[in-house]
C-alpha cells in the first residue's frame, strides 16, 4: 500500500520578520464562492463613497497679482515651475512646491497676452498691446541664481498689438498672433516671415507638436486657420459661426486639435478634414477661453466664463470634473502641470489656482498594498459603473446656483430648437430639407 505523506516547506507560511503581513493563502474556485458578484457590488458601492469623501481637489491658490491673470505657459526644464502674466503687465516666474513666486520680469506697458517658453526651458518670450515682444532669460527655481531678469535679453518693437505667441519645437523659431501671423527668430529683429488670411486680426496660435512646421490660429472672424511654414500661405481655413477664443493641439495625436468657442462648447477637429468635428464637447453655460490638453492626451482642461474649470475626456462629449471656488471669478487661462497630476488656472481675480486633476487623489508616496487597493477600487468602479446607483454617485457633481440655473436655461433652449427642427422636417415635402448632424452644424464652410 502506498501511503501519501502531507508535508510543506516552513517558509511557505512563515513570516521572514515579526511585522511582516500573514501570509493568506486562497482557493479562487467560483464553487466556493457564490456570493462574490454581490460582495463586490458591495465594494464598488462603497469604492464609489469614499471618492465622493476624500474629493478634494483645490490645493491652494497663489497671489501676487494686482490685476487679472491673462496669460500662462509650462517650463519644460523645471516640473514644478510655471510662469504667468497679468493685465498690468506683470510676468511672475511661480514654483508650484511652495506656491511662492521665484522672480518677476518687469518691462511691458500694457497687458500681457502671451507667453511661451523655448524647448530647452532657458528663454521666455512674452508679447503684448504694448507692440513688443520681449526674450527674457529664465533663472533656475534655486533663489541663488544669478540670471538678471530686471531686464529682457532682447526687445522687439513691430507696428501692431500682439495677441498670443508659441514657440517651436527644438529649434530658434517662434510666432506672433495680432493683426496678422509673424514668424520670429531669436537672432533677428523683425519677422522673417509673414501669413494673413482676410484682415481680422488673430486671437491665438499654437505650433504643431509632432510637425513643427504646421501651426494652427483663431482669428476674430469666426475662423480656424491652418498654416504650413514651408510654403508661402496659409492652406486651409475653417469658419464657424462663433469665435474661437483658444486652440490646442493633442500631443499624443497630432493630427488632432481642439478649439474653445464663445458658443460654451469644445470641438476637436481632424486637421484633413475640417468641414466636420470628431467630438463636441458641452457643458459649459459661457464661453470658453482656453483650453489645454494633458501631457499623457487623453485629457484635456478648460477654463470658462462661467467661473469653473473642467475636465474633459478628449473623446468625452461631456465633462468629467468640475471644479469651481466662491470666489473665483471668470477663468481666462488654464493649463495641465508637466507630470498630468495637476491643473493650474488663473482667473479675474488676480489668483493662480493649484487643483488635482483626480480630485480624490492621495497625495505623497504611496505603498505598494495602497496603490493596489486604489487600482482594485477604480476596477471594481469601472465593472459595475453601469447600475444606476453607482453611476448616480460616480457622476453627481455640485454645481453652483448660477451655472446650474443657467445649464437648465440652455437645455431649454437646444429642446425647444429641436423641436422646431422636428417640426420643419416633418411638415415639409420629402427630401426638400435635410437636417444637418450636430458636429457639421456650427461649420458654415471650409476654404483651401
Amino acid at each position: 500500500m502506498k501511503v501519501k505523506v502531507i508535508s510543506r516547506s516552513a517558509e511557505d507560511f512563515t513570516r521572514e520578520r515579526s511585522k511582516d503581513l500573514q501570509k493568506v493563502f486562497r482557493n479562487y474556485d467560483p464553487n466556493l464562492h457564490t456570493q462574490e458578484k454581490a460582495v463586490e457590488y458591495t465594494r464598488a458601492l462603497n469604492a464609489a463613497k469614499l471618492e465622493k469623501i476624500f474629493a478634494k481637489p483645490f490645493i491652494g491658490a497663489m497671489d501676487g497679482h494686482i490685476d487679472a491673470v491673462s496669460c500662462m505657459a509650462k517650463n519644460p526644464n523645471y516640473l514644478k515651475a510655471i510662469f504667468s502674466g497679468s493685465m498690468d503687465g506683470d510676468i511672475r516666474l511661480w514654483d508650484l512646491a511652495t506656491r511662492k513666486t521665484v522672480c518677476q520680469f518687469p518691462g511691458h506697458q500694457g497687458a500681457v497676452k502671451g507667453l511661451t517658453s523655448s524647448t530647452n526651458g532657458e528663454l521666455l518670450v512674452s508679447c503684448g498691446t504694448d507692440c513688443t515682444v520681449r526674450l527674457w532669460k529664465v533663472p533656475s527655481l534655486n533663489f541663488d541664481s544669478t540670471v538678471d531678469t530686471s531686464k529682457p535679453s532682447a526687445i522687439y518693437t513691430w507696428k501692431h498689438a500682439f495677441r498670443g505667441v508659441d514657440h517651436q519645437w527644438n529649434s530658434s523659431i517662434f510666432a506672433t498672433a495680432g493683426a496678422q501671423v509673424d514668424i520670429w527668430d531669436h537672432n533677428r529683429s523683425e519677422p522673417i516671415n509673414t501669413f494673413q488670411w482676410g484682415n481680422d486680426s488673430v486671437i491665438s496660435i499654437r505650433f504643431n507638436p509632432g510637425e513643427p512646421n504646421l501651426l494652427a490660429t483663431s482669428s476674430s472672424d469666426r475662423g480656424v486657420v491652418l498654416y504650413d511654414l514651408r510654403t508661402s500661405s496659409p492652406f486651409k481655413k475653417n469658419i464657424m459661426q462663433t469665435k474661437t477664443n483658444s486652440i490646442c493641439w493633442n500631443p499624443m495625436e497630432p493630427i488632432n486639435f481642439t478649439a474653445a468657442n464663445e458658443d460654451c462648447n469644445c470641438y476637436t477637429f481632424d486637421a484633413r478634414k475640417l468641414d466636420e468635428a470628431k467630438v463636441v464637447h458641452k457643458d459649459h453655460v459661457s464661453a470658453v477661453m482656453d483650453v489645454d490638453y494633458s501631457p499623457t492626451g487623453r485629457e484635456f482642461v478648460t477654463g470658462s466664463y462661467d467661473r469653473t474649470v473642467r475636465i474633459f475626456n478628449y473623446n468625452g462629449d461631456h465633462s468629467r470634473e468640475i471644479y469651481h471656488t466662491k470666489r473665483m471669478q471668470r477663468v481666462f487661462c488654464v493649463r495641465y502641470s508637466c507630470d498630468a497630476s495637476y491643473v493650474i488656472s488663473g482667473s479675474d481675480d488676480t489668483n493662480l489656482r493649484l487643483w488635482k486633476s483626480k480630485a480624490s487623489e492621495q497625495l505623497g508616496v504611496l505603498l505598494p498594498r495602497e496603490r493596489k487597493k486604489h487600482e482594485y477600487h477604480d476596477a471594481l468602479k469601472a465593472r459595475f459603473k453601469h447600475l444606476p446607483e453607482i453611476r448616480r454617485i460616480v457622476k453627481h457633481r455640485h454645481l453652483p446656483k448660477p451655472v446650474y440655473k443657467a445649464a437648465i436655461l440652455r437645455r431649454t433652449v437646444t429642446e425647444a430648437e429641436n423641436r422646431k427642427e422636428q417640426r420643419r422636417q416633418a411638415h415639409s415635402a420629402p427630401g426638400s430639407s435635410s437636417r444637418k448632424p450636430f458636429r457639421k452644424r456650427k461649420i458654415i464652410k471650409e476654404e483651401s
